[in-house]
């Protein structure tokens, strides 16, 4: 998501650049390639119209700062104005005094509500809030058997009545149940329709008014690009939301959902669906989108999911092996999984400051490098795994070991050699050496950026990534295996 809009923004700093401040004459041009680049990400017309607005009014009254040159001011500019139309912060889930807190699902029919459903019980249950899900979408066929099965996936109880109950009913009843079983958190998925209409509308007021729920959130297709911003606040008017979530986002979105969904319907999004497995939900923090958009990266969701999936006594056992150069192959094939638990190669090296230039051929060639890799580690003895260095020295078992994994010993030979290559680098990164020929990860063929990527343009230091808020440096163990 988002690659055309960085794209295009990126073309509006450099008509700045080489400039010696901001100037009238100036701005014009890289103001309207950001309103080119707005409108073509399918932003709302009246947001693009206030945001170009304000970038222009602020960019002409910005104070020049020493050692600081105008595209990177021009960039914090759009940076910070990016905020204001997003939010500027991560909204809450309410959570009630008394429980069982109460969310009301809503949406039109394939937008993902009910998968959207079983993705926050999941979110829920990671932060220790006991979960009830509940069926009273009797429309749709097998919307009831969907949400069970899901509920068995992430072991979260489902309640139903069947499909022949009155939904109002069955919502009634599912909080009653949750109260009685001293359930935290009661997610209510209600039926979904092809447009929205008096009946459902109507059936959404009354199970509204019935179980008076803490959050009503609008589940809404990001593909549908300014549109949904326009879904979210007729939903509002009708029958008051307190947030959205946006689903799809993985997808060929242009990202004018996200920037027009707040500014329009004044309703803030919650979350965002990343994906079609269950745990592909993320909370939605405007600062980490901006930066995204500029294509900075999102360190921080890249360390919360390395958080989620590192086991922090494996991961200091791990630091300790590339410390001392006992980093093995079976310790590269568990990274490797970790990685892809983590999601694919593509999602996780964007949100890297620097790798959002990788093209999809790059990337796909590295996925398809790390199989291959895969395939011939597959075929090791554990002793080889072990100790890679039989390899080096027995071309019979580098031609075994191709023979077993449909390669050549050539190939075998690379990834041994490439292999031992990173080993010594580890060891001398932790000892703080760098040295200067890296080359490439094992399996990834040497492919371009993976090495370090080029710098984006940065603030008031001149180094990428987003603007700098003072924070404590907290250090956490365990992590710079990954």
């Amino acid at each position: 998501m988002f690659e055309a809009l960085s794209e295009r923004l990126e073309g509006a700093w450099k008509k700045l650049r080489g400039q010696d401040k901001i100037s009238e004459s100036n701005i014009q041009e890289a103001v309207r390639e950001v309103r080119r680049a707005l409108l073509e990400a399918d932003v709302n017309l009246q947001v693009v119209k206030d945001f170009v607005a304000e970038v222009e009014t602020k960019a002409l009254g910005a104070e020049v700062v020493a050692g600081v040159r105008p595209d990177q001011q021009f960039i914090e500019i759009v940076y910070n104005e990016l905020l204001q139309t997003m939010g500027e912060t991560n909204a809450p889930l309410a959570e009630a005094e008394t429980t069982p807190t109460i969310i009301l699902m809503a949406g039109l029919q394939g937008t993902g509500k009910t998968t959207a459903a079983a993705k926050l019980a999941l979110h829920l249950r990671k932060v220790n809030r006991s979960t009830l899900l509940v069926a009273t979408d009797v429309y749709r066929p097998a919307a009831i058997d969907q949400l069970i099965t899901l509920g068995k996936q992430i072991d979260v109880p489902v309640f139903d009545l069947g499909k022949d109950a009155d939904p109002v009913e069955i919502a009634r009843q599912g909080v009653d149940k949750a109260k009685a079983d001293g359930i935290n958190t009661v997610i209510i998925d209600t039926a979904g329709r092809l447009q929205i209409d008096a009946d459902m509308m109507a059936e959404l007021v009354q199970i509204k008014n019935l179980v008076q729920p803490h959050e009503v959130l609008l589940v809404v297709d990001a593909m549908t690009g300014q549109e949904a911003a326009n879904l979210t606040r007729t939903f509002h008017d009708q029958i008051g939301i307190s947030g959205a979530i946006l689903t799809k986002m993985d997808g060929d979105t242009r990202g004018g959902a996200a920037l027009s969904v707040r500014q329009i319907s004044g309703q803030p999004i919650k979350f965002i669906g990343t994906g079609e497995k269950v745990e592909a939900l993320q909370p939605f923090y405007p600062d980490r989108m901006a930066s995204r958009i500029l294509g900075m990266g999102d360190v921080l969701t890249l360390v919360e999911k390395a958080r989620e999936e590192v086991d922090l006594v494996e991961a200091e056992k791990m630091q300790e092996k590339i410390l001392t150069a006992k980093f093995d192959f079976t310790d590269f094939l568990k990274q490797t999984r970790l990685l892809k638990n983590m999601g694919s190669l593509g999602g996780i090296m964007k949100m890297i400051p620097g790798m959002n230039k990788l093209s999809s051929d790059q990337l796909e060639k590295g996925e398809t490098e790390l199989k291959r890799a895969e395939a011939m580690i597959g075929s090791m003895t554990v002793m080889e795994r072990k100790d890679p260095d039989l390899l080096s020295s027995s071309p019979s078992r580098r031609r075994r070991i191709a023979r077993g994994s449909g390669h050549t010993e050539k190939e075998v030979g690379e990834l041994v050699s490439k292999f031992q290559q990173m080993r010594t680098m580890m060891q001398q990164l932790g000892q703080g050496n760098f040295p200067g020929g890296m080359g490439g990860l094992p399996g990834m063929g040497g492919m371009p950026g993976m090495g370090g990527g080029r710098p984006q343009p940065g603030w008031r230091g001149g180094g990428g990534g987003a603007p700098a808020k003072k924070k404590k440096d907290k250090k956490k163990k365990g992590f710079g295996t990954l």
